[in-house]
């Protein structure tokens, strides 16, 4: 990637000395911002622009060139694209628009150029791109109207013109880029690509990313995975609402993968995910302006009771917590601060409090051993030194290695301070809410780099088995198991069920209830009912065999009158579970992604209540035992209100199972038990209704 961001020679093919077309601001851009290499415009229109020589053809061009700009109607890049090839031309960059964006024709012109590529080892960066922005080599490539403030922020995004607005934006905020990357339509070079090439670059401290969607999903965790244990990668996910996904599809032909997924997949790569660009770079500043906190406790100084208290708030919501003081802090700020000030945290020293309060005060915070980092709030009084202040802040929190937010608020009155403190690496925002969700990205970034290493439990399985009834499926079309067939694949893979079996008449469901024992269950089973208590195809509590003989029919009966054409296999008997909990255990697979894997509360209500969550397998331990606590009803199953604990064991267990089935067969693309009934601690899990879909020829 080295020549892309850094080339030796660069061809402009379609420059143009008309500065309002974009081979004219692009040619302007490579020159005007200091690009050391060799330029050679190619335009068969020009003897020369901007006093460089200008070549009809890329083939005219005396020299080996590093990198081949194209900004020339799409129709023609397939043939000029294989003149570069033929010269050696190895790195092509197309800004040009017109391929899959557009719809079939473009999807057509953009596998021609891609094949052109692959049959001269050439790369794409692109096409339909806004180009690129390498600040260290004073390379811009692209048709942005400014260059970017030097720094250590590298933008990987796929929209160009998102990328035009916050470089605009950019320069007020003294916030600075090392790279500045449009993908594009990314026809041969992808996010991941992207990744691996910053993660490489000394002059990028943090990533950040806007995502439309991912290309190759599994490759993408695994590089994601990789380069986020030494550099942050923060990351915005756009198309997440379906009117979201609309414009996403039209915009960069593209289509969006699902919210929960890329969540999921965001944390098993440790990528820190926000929902608004602000959001992206308040975060990003801050990891490359202060150190991350080794933990979650903060401490509040402000000279506002109300903003210390909204603070508080924000700090409780958001799962950090307020430091408590340490006694020689507390007798500290008691010693120095006024009788009227809040010596406990938050830390109140009064609208009067001039620099030397604040320069003390943050001084014995940072110094409390209770203390990972401090949130230093001011509002602008009419006695305030606002610049004297920030400089105080900036020459405290020198001295020590610990995260200092600031939270400076107003404009007009504070800006000289905010500035001060920006100079000085010390992140400011205006509202103490952004403030806090800043320091809770920072401590998990402190957490993801301290995970212990925790690996995949697998289990011993009968594989064949499932082989069997999956391939017997297949072969005879039949894609939604339930009854035996799921059943047996479930005790294959050592799910455990209850006790029973299918009966084709009244007659066997009474020998098979007599042999398992009452109360028993009935339950319809056809492939094509999936809801069955919604059509009266379940029935509890049976107790005797007349039960069993009135509900046979009746059920036959009911499930006949909705469902006239379903093909029903016949009624499973068998023995009721009665104590336990209710869970349920689900699988589907995303199309960029793979398989995900679900839990949450089962039973009726788990579509309504959505109380669910989700991991991408391999899982380990830490990744099941996370799953199960972040659910909102996580305490039914602590026991509540006086009941038992559920047993936990037998859930994790289930769940390690249930991810194991759906990596070794790929034919399985959802998945649901539900319920799973849960019994005490030792007492163990049983899988009470089970369905499966397959689609064929996924192998």
């Amino acid at each position: 990637m080295e020549k892309f961001f850094n080339p030796k020679s660069v061809a402009i093919i379609g420059a143009s000395h008309d500065e309002e077309k974009v081979g004219g601001v692009i040619l302007k851009n490579i020159i005007q911002y200091g690009f050391k290499g060799k330029i050679f415009p190619v335009n068969p229109k020009y003897k020369e622009l901007k006093k460089y020589k200008c070549y009809s053809s890329i083939s005219d061009i005396p020299e080996d060139i590093d990198l081949a700009i194209f900004i020339i109607p799409a129709k023609f890049i397939p043939k000029i694209l294989e003149e570069c090839g033929q010269k050696g031309v190895q790195h092509s960059l197309i800004i040009s628009a017109g391929f899959k964006e557009i719809g079939p024709e473009g999807i057509k012109l953009e596998q021609e150029i891609l094949k052109i590529a692959k049959s001269f080892d050439m790369r794409i960066w692109g096409p339909n791109c806004l180009g690129l922005i390498d600040t260290t080599s004073n390379f811009n490539a692209s048709f942005a109207g400014l260059m970017p403030i030097k720094g250590e922020i590298a933008l990987i995004s796929q929209s160009g013109a998102l990328c035009t607005a916050i470089l605009d934006w950019s320069i007020n905020q003294g916030i600075g880029f090392s790279k500045v990357i449009s993908m594009g339509n990314k026809a041969d070079l992808n996010e991941s690509d992207f990744l691996e090439a910053v993660a490489q670059d000394s002059n990028t401290k943090v990533i950040i990313c806007y995502l439309e969607n991912v290309v190759n999903g599994k490759r993408f965790i695994e590089v994601a995975t990789r380069v986020s244990k030494f550099k942050p990668i923060v990351a915005i996910k756009a198309g997440v609402t379906q009117a979201g996904a609309r414009a996403a599809s039209s915009h960069t032909g593209s289509l969006a993968g699902s919210r929960i997924a890329y969540e999921t997949v965001f944390k098993k790569c440790g990528i820190l995910s926000v929902n608004s660009v602000e959001e992206l770079f308040d975060i990003a500043s801050a990891f490359v302006k202060t150190p991350i906190p080794n933990g979650r406790k903060i401490a509040i100084l402000t000279n506002a009771g109300g903003v210390g208290i909204l603070t508080a708030d924000a700090i409780e919501k958001s799962g950090l917590y307020l430091a408590e003081l340490s006694s020689e802090t507390l007798e500290s700020l008691q010693d120095f601060l006024p009788p009227a000030s809040n010596f406990y945290n938050p830390v109140d020293i009064l609208g009067d409090a001039q620099s030397d309060r604040y320069e003390k005060s943050l001084d014995i915070l940072l110094q409390d051993k209770n203390v990972n980092g401090a949130i230093v709030c001011f509002t602008p009084q009419a006695m305030s030194d606002v610049e004297v202040i920030a400089q105080k802040i900036n020459l405290t929190q020198k001295k020590y290695n610990k995260t200092v937010l600031g939270c400076f608020m107003g404009e007009n009155s504070v800006s000289k301070g905010i500035k001060i403190l920006r100079d000085n690496n010390v992140p400011n925002y205006s509202f103490p809410e952004r403030a806090v969700n800043t320091f809770l990205a920072l401590s998990k970034r402190f957490e993801w780099l301290n995970l212990p290493e925790d690996k995949s439990v697998v289990f011993s399985v009968d594989k064949d088995k499932v082989e069997h009834i999956i391939n017997e499926s297949l072969s005879s079309q039949k894609y939604y198991l339930g009854g035996i067939d799921a059943k047996e694949i479930m005790l294959a893979y050592n799910i455990k069920m209850p006790e029973g079996g299918l009966a084709k008449s009244s007659d066997e469901a009474v020998l098979i209830a007599e042999k398992i024992g009452y109360p028993v269950v009935m339950k319809i089973v056809s492939p094509e009912i999936k809801h069955k208590t919604d059509v009266g195809g379940v029935k509890t509590g049976i107790k005797s065999a007349d039960e069993i003989i009135d509900i046979f029919d009746l059920m036959l009966y009911r499930v006949k009158k909705y469902y006239p054409e379903a093909e029903i296999t016949g009624i499973s008997v068998e023995q009721q579970i009665i104590s336990g909990r209710e869970v349920i255990l689900g699988m589907n697979v995303d199309p960029q992604f793979g398989p995900l894997i679900m839990f949450g509360l089962g039973g009726i209500y788990v579509e309504v209540l959505k109380d669910v969550s989700f991991r991408v397998p391999p899982i380990s331990l830490r990744d099941v035992k996370e799953m199960v606590a972040e659910i909102k009803t996580f305490e039914l199953l602590l026991g509540a209100r006086g009941e038992k604990l559920s047993d936990l064991e037998a859930i994790y267990e289930n769940i390690f199972k249930l991810a194991q089935l759906a990596l070794d067969f790929p034919q399985i693309i959802e998945m649901d038990i539900n319920p799973l009934k849960v019994g005490y601690v030792g007492k163990g899990a049983v899988a009470l209704d089970v369905r499966l879909t397959l689609k064929a020829n996924t192998r």
